[in-house]
């Protein structure tokens, strides 16, 4: 990402979000500020994300990642979840439109750059701002996420649910380990959800060719994929930090839950959607 510039990259997941709504109804996961957020042009938004060489494809993931987490949310609640973080969190719209967003403390986490950028869309649209809602503007390769978080009121006693869509990719290796290791540490519990790629050499020959193209992208951007993680070293590493209960969606899994009734591609590589928690 240039500095000073918002993510190109969160502007992307976006349209992706507005493109589910139009172009499948919204079927696996519905937003009704998605199209609004993006402002007049919406639809011509939305159809850009088709467009793109892995559109449906990104789309329908994008989806799947957004609907996942916020099920999880749902049920994290009634086990004792009060705060929400949302970490990267782009044009999400969560905060403003959530079934139970009125009974939780919600901060939103993101690049300084990115999160002026959102709050003037945000003002330009007309979308008010929620009483219980705190934004924390973090670098996440400079500054820790507990001091960000702290400097913004953050209540660490709190259970917390952490939402990282789209995020991890693109960081470092020690900024991924250092946040998860914040959020494994808080007292009271906490519960995270994030989506990671399996290793681009692990991919069989066709799926590896797209995504170096997808790669060279986003890498154009300035925002490149640096950060891959195979399934059960992941797993190791997170029981390691002190995560009790780990949910790891990889590509079968999410045609088993979410296109039940689709042929699906038989693939068992790709992008992964995990749940962990310290909270039993």
């Amino acid at each position: 990402m240039e500095a000073g510039t918002p993510s190109r990259t969160a502007l992307a997941a976006a349209k992706h979000r507005a493109a589910h709504q139009v172009l499948d109804e919204g079927r696996i996961f519905t937003d009704p500020l998605a199209l609004r957020i993006l402002g007049d042009d919406a639809h011509t938004e939305a159809r850009w994300a088709e467009e793109r060489s892995s559109g449906r494809r990104m789309r329908l993931f994008v989806a799947v990642r957004t609907r996942f987490a916020e099920d999880a949310l749902a049920a994290a609640i009634e086990r004792g979840v009060q705060q929400l973080v949302v970490l990267g969190a782009g044009l999400d719209t969560y905060a403003y439109r959530g079934t139970f967003r009125d009974r939780l403390r919600i901060f939103e986490v993101d690049h300084p750059a990115t999160q002026t950028w959102k709050r003037k869309r945000l003002e330009e649209v007309a979308i008010a701002l929620p009483a219980n809602l705190t934004f924390a503007p973090v670098d996440f390769e400079r500054q820790s996420l507990a001091d960000g978080l702290e400097a913004a009121g953050f209540d660490p006693a709190l259970q917390t649910f952490f939402t990282w869509l789209g995020v991890v990719p693109y960081l470092t290796g020690e900024a991924t380990w250092s946040t998860l290791g914040f959020i494994a540490s808080l007292p009271n519990g906490a519960h995270v959800v994030f989506d990671y790629s399996d290793p681009p050499d692990s991919l069989p020959a066709e799926m590896r060719v797209s995504h170096e193209q997808r790669a060279a992208h986003v890498a154009e951007l300035g925002e490149a994929w640096v950060n891959y993680f195979e399934a059960d070293q992941l797993r190791a590493k997170l029981t390691a930090l002190g995560f009790s209960e780990i949910e790891d969606l990889g590509p079968a899994q999410i045609v088993s839950r979410y296109f039940p009734h689709g042929a699906g591609d038989g693939r068992d590589k790709g992008g992964h959607i995990v749940r962990a928690a310290t909270v039993g």
